[in-house]
């Protein structure tokens, strides 16, 4: 190779090497858009009326999303085990879960799937041991699947009883906030919006849901019915009423509203009252059955040994 060829080379080299750099550089630029893109929030401009529902994954994604498709077919057998396909809707909403039915059965069914695994381990252990007799062990690994049956649907009621709970605690503070905002002046929708953005737990997240039906044109008397067959609660039910009689009619609605944060407060009172009250009737049991019989033994014991070394 001549000094001519090499120079050629190296000089084409070169200039592709410099291409290179100048392309990297201009590839690294930032744009004013990257620029002022962490400091803004993205804001989906799509209609909420067109916008389609994310479905969250459960605690068992991945093997719900492949269970999914055979719920449906399953749903009827279910329904004949446990509860109806109304009842497990009414119960999601009041737990305020995002799930579906299908997707409840799909947990239930994931939940039998690992009860009945769990049963056939212990069964399996239990016959390598002790040798028991396979009628007991079927009816073991069955009465495991059949209770994590159960154990699901029992979640389920059990969180919408706790939420239900957490509302009722919410609803006097949130009641005399909304009085408030009605005696300062402010209309019964513009005072349900001003506690649903300030205040926070399960009860203002129902005030958002219930004016989000209103912004999508719904009547705010029908959202608010929905809203009190949704809960299922009295407490909300006669707030509710109250609210829709108000802007019927005209009437004062802060009195009322206080007068609903008061009673709600003295049916807790006796919700708490009757609880110490049961509270203090099963403590009679240990009492009773236990602490008594020793306390006898104790005092009787020493004058037995007593008449039993004078004889």
């Amino acid at each position: 190779m001549t000094l001519a060829t090499t120079g050629a080379v190296l000089g084409l080299l070169g200039g592709f090497g410099l291409v290179l750099i100048v392309a990297g550089v201009r590839g690294r630029r930032i744009t004013l858009d990257e620029r002022l893109a962490p400091a803004l929030r993205h804001r989906d401009r799509t209609s909420v009326l067109l916008r389609v529902a994310e479905v969250r994954p459960g605690r068992f994604g991945s093997v719900e999303r492949l269970v999914t498709p055979w719920v449906s077919d399953l749903a009827t057998w279910f329904e004949r085990l446990g509860s109806g396909r109304a009842d497990v809707q009414r119960r999601l909403d009041r737990a305020g879960s995002a799930d579906t039915v299908e997707q409840f059965r799909a947990r239930q069914l994931v939940w039998s799937a690992l009860g009945l695994a769990g049963g056939l381990a212990t069964a399996v252990l239990l016959a390598a041991t002790r040798g028991s007799s396979v009628v007991v062990l079927g009816a073991l690994v069955l009465l495991a699947g059949a209770s994590a049956f159960v154990a699901c649907d029992l979640r389920l009621s059990s969180a919408a009883s706790r939420r239900e709970e957490r509302m009722l605690s919410e609803f006097p503070t949130i009641a005399e906030l909304l009085a408030l905002a009605v005696t300062a002046g402010e209309g019964p929708v513009q005072a349900l919006e001003r506690v649903s953005t300030t205040a926070r737990g399960e009860l203002s997240s129902e005030f958002g849901a219930m004016l989000a039906e209103v912004r999508a044109g719904a009547p705010i008397v029908g959202a608010l019915g929905a809203m009190a067959d949704r809960t299922g609660l009295p407490a909300l039910t006669r707030f509710a009423e109250g609210v829709a009689v108000a802007l019927e009619r005209g009437t004062p609605l802060a009195e009322v509203l206080r007068a609903q944060a008061q009673d709600v407060r003295e049916s807790g009172r006796r919700a708490l009252m009757e609880a110490g009250g049961k509270k203090e009737i099963a403590m009679l049991v240990p009492v009773v059955f236990l602490i008594l019989p020793i306390t006898v033994v104790f005092a009787v014991f020493p004058s037995l040994a007593t008449l039993q070394i004078g004889l």
